[in-house]
């Protein structure tokens, strides 16, 4: 058994297949019309094609998962994505408890997004702040083998 893809339901595929492309830089690698299969390990269905496949039906806005994705260079991507007006934003830039920021936002269907900080963009962020592996590890609550694994790259 192998993981193939994450698949979501969408009203519009050319619409979903530019909103990867252009807020989180995926590339389309095969567009079947009805199915597109994204860089990342993304795949897009159109929503008749899934309710032909299924016969179920599709309930947008669920809130019963989302998308994450973690970024290097993260405050020109916070930059980029609060330039996009078409952009429904969730939650702004928001720190989380072990040091990592993050940003949540909708694809056009209502898919919830998740940017974060990259951890190893975190450890060097508080490295360069002037902290020690320890403290570091104690900061963010994980082991110092994380933070010299993060660290080492």
């Amino acid at each position: 058994m192998k993981f193939k893809n994450t698949m979501l339901v969408v009203k519009d595929l050319k619409q979903s297949e530019a909103f990867y492309k252009e807020v989180l830089g995926l590339r389309t690698l095969v567009d079947l019309e009805i199915h597109a299969v994204l860089s990342g390990g993304l795949a897009l269905q159109t929503e008749e094609s899934w309710k032909q496949f299924t016969r179920a039906e599709v309930v947008y806005e669920a809130n019963a998962m989302e998308l994450y994705f973690e970024e290097d260079q993260f405050d020109a991507f916070a930059a980029k994505l609060e330039a996009l007006t078409s952009v429904r934003i969730i939650t702004r830039v928001e720190p989380q408890s072990w040091g990592q920021r993050i940003v949540r936002f909708c694809d056009p269907d209502g898919h919830i997004i998740e940017v974060g900080e990259a951890m190893q963009a975190v450890c060097r962020r508080f490295a360069n702040q002037g902290m020690t592996i320890e403290a570091i590890a104690e900061r963010m609550n994980v082991p110092v083998k994380a933070v010299k694994a993060y660290l080492r790259g």
